[in-house]
């Protein structure tokens, strides 16, 4: 298979080339990785006037833009993140945001961060299907189908679709702590808020027939980051979920990002990427079936007993978010952001050179950030590590990480030869 993709960057005129060393959108296989977009007009390189609604519109045109240059249709995006300054923006977002998606809608995630790049109201991120591959063509392309999937047993949202699958993935909408018979916020405190997320996303799983250990890859959003033990312990009770990953002991890769609020004044909503070994069709018996999770961990960079350090599945890597902890001492890099970013990705090119992977395999990169105006510190050491600014990037400021440390960084890497169908 390995013959099959590579890694194809992208630019076009009509939108912005954005702040900092990266591409507008990064292809490999039957995905393009947007970068996120902020609202700025690609004339004048700066932001829009007006508020909320005028900044969800421009970074919604300029993802337009994207997706129309690699000649695809915003019916192709699969899944949304919306990063918002105030919650309440939420609304106007949505009122732009039905223009745009006006029948099909992609799965969706809503946040409030501390800050966003340029003192942004509004940034906006879109994963978008690429169904003839990176190599036209080759036996894995194709015009693969869109399969969306909605149950009662969770909750639903007109603006969004629970799990949408393209080829050998299921993206979920992000899931927050809702009765899907009430249609309310869960009763209790985080641990009971957590649980209810968990158990939204495994009922979602269940009416596809998906088990709950082909997730891949999890992002919790915290409203207060000192939650992350209560919440951990509802975690543990349902990863890992079956015999076969006990005795493995798998359990996916992870982020955790705090969110300064999240919709319906939720504690906590969680994200999940899955597995989907089948494929869609009409990919070739050959090309989809029996596809297998590889988990896999090195003494080079930090482990942690409730994540995987990176999960591999068909023809992508997800690692797991870097803190700036040294490997052998397990305490944080000395110095500052500048440090500790470069310990973020030493981290991050260890795991990737544990899998004979290079970091000009790194098709997405996402950076958290405790101060939003270290962004230029982060790039000088950033683009000793991707030197051609490749990868699609995400950078958002949060209200506090991990460990009370200044940068987080995660990764999403191609995977050329992908992992192979069971024995």
């Amino acid at each position: 298979m390995s013959n099959y993709n590579a890694v194809l960057a992208r630019n076009t005129e009509n939108a912005p080339k954005g702040i900092g060393p990266y591409s507008q959108t990064v292809a490999f296989s039957h995905y393009n990785h947007l970068s996120a977009q902020l609202p700025i007009d690609p004339k004048s390189g700066k932001l829009v006037a007006g508020g909320a609604k005028e900044q969800a519109e421009q970074c919604l045109k300029n993802i337009k833009a994207i997706v129309d240059s690699i000649d695809h249709v915003m019916s192709d995006v699969v899944r949304i993140t919306v990063f918002v300054k105030n919650i309440k923006d939420i609304d106007a977002v949505d009122e732009v945001y039905k223009t745009f998606f006006p029948g099909y809608v992609p799965t969706r995630t809503n946040v409030a961060v501390a800050a966003l790049p340029m003192d942004a109201l509004v940034q906006i991120e879109a994963l978008v299907s690429h169904g003839e591959g990176t190599i036209p063509n080759a036996p894995q392309a194709g015009d693969l189908i869109k399969l969306t999937n909605n149950t009662a047993n969770a909750p639903t949202c007109p603006l969004s679709t629970q799990a949408v699958a393209f080829s050998h993935y299921n993206h979920l909408s992000a899931q927050l702590p809702i009765d899907p018979k009430s249609g309310r916020v869960v009763a209790g405190g985080v641990k009971e808020q957590a649980g209810q997320c968990l158990k939204n996303i495994k009922a979602i799983l269940e009416s596809m027939d998906v088990p709950f250990d082909d997730i891949v890859k999890i992002n919790i959003f915290l409203k207060n980051l000192s939650d992350i033990e209560a919440v951990n312990e509802v975690y543990t009770t349902f990863f890992p979920d079956s015999a076969i990953a006990r005795a493995a002991a798998y359990v996916p890769a992870r982020t955790t990002v705090a969110a300064s609020a999240l919709p319906m004044d939720a504690l906590v909503q969680i994200e999940a990427v899955v597995s989907h070994g089948d494929g869609t069709p009409p990919q070739a018996a050959e090309d989809r079936h029996g596809l297998i999770i590889e988990a896999n961990n090195t003494e080079n960079a930090p482990k942690s007993s409730l994540s995987t350090q990176t999960v591999a599945f068909s023809h992508y890597n997800h690692l797991s978010a870097q803190l700036p902890l040294n490997p052998k001492t397990g305490e944080m890099a000395a110095g500052g952001v500048k440090e500790q970013a470069g310990q973020c990705l030493k981290n991050i090119k260890a795991i990737v050179e544990s899998l004979d992977h290079v970091m000009d395999d790194v098709v997405k990169v996402n950076i958290f950030l405790k101060n939003i105006a270290d962004i230029n510190a982060v790039d000088e050491v950033y683009t000793t590590f991707f030197p051609s600014g490749v990868p699609a990037r995400r950078t958002v400021g949060v209200s506090a990480l991990p460990k009370d440390a200044l940068v987080q960084i995660d990764a999403v890497v191609s995977n050329a030869e992908g992992t192979p169908p069971k024995a």
